[in-house]
């Protein structure tokens, strides 16, 4: 027979750990009744690989967004170790950042608190006269969950129209969405490398490969744009939120929130190394340049540009970012057909709680934007939804476990 919980969280990220601490503040007693699932078995594993692989030397984010309830946490923690903190805005260096969390992971007790496990598929319990959640993970194995928070980032990879259209078989190496790459086990030297896209990830992309002595161009399908952070720090508070909750229509909201995030963007810190690579002739940056063409010759790919021009490369990397669209998601596919609901293009009309409709479902990260607004995605995201998921799972009743089979 499955096992059961109370509340089944689906990730151990940022805002999964978020989440745990923020429930743990109000109640500690709600301990026991929470389940943390994550294939790698431990707290922020991929945030952690993806900041390694890049090479990433600090957040974005200022220090006052990360996963602790108190906000003034992480600058507390950094008192003996300041120069860890970048300018602007106090920006957390990554090294002191998942040590932080480390701390937050100690002082909350939840050093073991992830169980090792993918969770595979997510389906309504039939015969119960609330509607339970049937978890079944990738072993076979299943958890029956009276409330199911999903944590996992729930991102596609956003691809360009021209790679479906290449012809010639290629290396998969050799063509790559920026996610997938772990510049520590590459070497470079002497390679050619077209980056395509002009956010932030491009940049880290670009100084990497050029510490590995390789040449690299970036293309950027418009002008490169300079921000401190991803949407204006009056996204933060009721500044432009009060706006944003106080819009009826979710088609009205989903374009503010597209307008603010407007794309992606360098931080100017990133422009200032970037541009002194460019002087010295390591990189080159082409503006309003789009690939239309892609070839495989055997050993290089031979690229032609909305301008006519062509050009030679040994490696293409795609830093096109993502995209949320709740009909990607296989976890979704049994929910979104037993409790249908409007998605704007591909974001799931939520309840003001996160909760999907008349489904014991909460979302978490992206796919919650219609709902918590263009940060999201971000840390200061998930604060502001676990602001939401704790009054929603704290004063939720406590349904004995025998109600189940009623």
């Amino acid at each position: 027979m499955a096992s059961k919980v109370d509340l089944a969280i689906i990730g151990a990220g940022p805002h999964a750990l978020t989440l745990v601490t923020h429930l743990l503040k109000k109640r500690q007693k709600i301990r026991s009744k929470i389940a943390v699932f994550d294939p790698s078995g431990g707290w922020l594993h991929q945030w952690k690989q993806q900041f390694a692989a890049l090479g990433i030397p600090h957040l974005r984010s200022p220090a006052a967004h990360h996963p602790d309830p108190n906000a003034f946490a992480l600058r507390k923690f950094a008192e003996p170790r300041p120069h860890e903190l970048f300018a602007p805005y106090d920006l957390p260096g990554t090294k002191l950042f998942d040590d932080f969390c480390g701390d937050v992971i100690r002082r909350w007790n939840l050093e073991n608190a992830v169980t090792p496990g993918e969770i595979t598929c997510i389906e309504p319990l039939p015969h119960s006269f609330r509607p339970w959640l049937h978890l079944w993970l990738k072993d076979g194995k299943s958890i029956i969950a009276r409330r199911v928070v999903l944590a996992t980032g729930s991102s596609q990879f956003q691809i360009p129209d021209w790679v479906s259209q290449i012809q010639t078989p290629y290396p998969q190496d050799r063509l790559c969405h920026s996610q997938l790459i772990d510049l520590r086990k590459l070497q470079l030297a002497g390679e050619r490398i077209l980056i395509v896209g002009g956010g932030l990830t491009s940049g880290h992309l670009a100084i990497g490969a050029l510490s590995l002595m390789a040449k690299v161009d970036i293309f950027i399908r418009r002008q490169l744009q300079e921000k401190i952070f991803d949407a204006e720090p009056g996204w933060l508070g009721p500044k432009y939120l009060k706006a944003f909750f106080a819009e009826p229509n979710f088609h009205n909201r989903w374009r503010m929130i597209k307008e603010a995030r407007n794309g992606g963007s360098i931080t100017p810190a990133m422009g200032v190394q970037l541009r002194r690579e460019r002087r010295q002739g390591q990189v080159r940056i082409y503006e309003n340049t789009q690939v239309v063409k892609a070839e495989w010759l055997g050993n290089y790919w031979l690229i032609k540009t909305n301008k006519g021009e062509q050009y030679e490369y040994d490696r293409i990397w795609l830093s096109t970012g993502t995209h949320f669209d709740v009909h990607s998601q296989p976890l979704l596919e049994n929910i979104l057909q037993a409790y249908p609901i409007s998605v704007v293009n591909g974001l799931p009309v939520l309840e003001h709680n996160l909760c999907w409709h008349g489904c014991p479902l909460f979302l978490m990260g992206g796919l919650a934007a219609l709902q918590i607004g263009p940060t999201a995605r971000n840390l200061s995201g998930a604060r502001m939804a676990s602001e939401k998921l704790e009054k929603a799972i704290i004063k939720s009743a406590v349904i004995p476990y025998q109600a189940i089979l009623a």
